[in-house]
């Protein structure tokens, strides 16, 4: 499976449980008057945005290179990604906090609690749900490696968002539900208030940890540890070349740019010399459908 079909899938299953959820708890609030669940509603709507960014982003990778552009436009879903951590940030965080200091001091109390608890209960299912979707995308891409190695070493933004995002909902579900359990339960309608500022402060925090990892991809990474190793071994093992004497990758988007400096065989002329390294380039991309741009250079160490 291509890296571009799991996230594809993943931002699906995020969209259509968000979507659904959104519709219900948004319904469910007018109906209950809870502060936490307006929140959370919020929260799916702002979700349901990103993860139409995230669409248009990776639809945008795949414009042609240009003047202007001449390694593409790969970056452009690390700039998506990074506006739905700040959406993440403003419509999610700060509006549930605010929405939570808010009716601390003017909440009326919740009207039909039950109806609160078994939405905030169906919602858990489904982002539950789309959680292990996305999960079941990203083992298929990490393999045996740990989740906490492939979110460090990953360089899928848009995967890295919808896992972020997806825990971010479950987590928040939790904290409604249990604010909601407690005004029921202590006849206080505080806690609603207090469980909305708290959805609040997760979402910020969430936010931050995703832009942090976003802004390095921004500014500009190379490719993974492993696969920086394959292009390595890949290319010592080529017979026209004596030894690798510098390698750079960086990472655009879905596609990767490598430029080599290496110590070459000896050839009879400089036109053997440059067939050998087209037939460098050619296999490497051809192992390695990813790599779009090398840029050789021959040289003696």
């Amino acid at each position: 499976m291509s890296h571009q079909d799991a996230s594809k899938k993943s931002i699906t299953f995020a969209l259509l449980a968000n979507l659904g959820i959104a519709i219900t708890k948004t319904a469910a609030a007018i109906v209950t008057g809870s502060g936490a669940l307006l929140a959370e509603s919020i929260h799916s709507y702002a979700d349901c945005s990103n993860q139409g960014l995230l669409f248009w982003g990776l639809r945008a990778t795949k414009k042609k290179p240009d003047p202007e552009h001449p390694l593409g436009y790969g970056k452009e879903i690390y700039f998506w990604s990074f506006m739905v951590a700040l959406i993440l940030f403003s419509m999610g965080g700060l509006f549930s906090i605010y929405e939570g200091i808010h009716k601390i001091g003017m909440h009326e109390g919740l009207k039909n609690p039950g109806i609160a608890i078994a939405v905030l209960a169906v919602s858990m299912v489904f982002e539950a749900a789309s959680l292990s979707g996305c999960l079941l995308q990203i083992k298929k891409l990490r393999r045996d490696v740990p989740l906490r190695t492939w979110y460090k070493n990953s360089r899928q933004s848009e995967l890295i968002v919808v896992l972020g995002e997806d825990i971010a909902a479950l987590l928040g579900l939790s904290f409604a539900l249990i604010a909601v359990v407690l005004s029921v339960i202590t006849g206080n309608p505080v806690f609603d208030a207090i469980g909305s500022i708290g959805i609040g402060i997760l979402l910020v925090i969430i936010s931050f940890v995703l832009a942090i990892k976003i802004k390095s991809l921004l500014i500009g990474q190379s490719t993974d540890e492993e696969t920086t190793a394959q292009i390595k071994a890949m290319l010592e093992s080529r017979p026209e070349i004596e030894s690798i004497i510098n390698l750079i990758t960086f990472q655009l988007g879905p596609q990767i740019m490598v430029a080599v400096k290496a110590k070459m065989k000896n050839t009879k002329s400089v036109n053997d010399l440059v067939l050998n390294i087209n037939k460098c380039e050619s296999e490497l991309k051809k192992n390695l459908p990813a790599v779009q741009w090398i840029f050789f250079e021959p040289d003696i160490e």
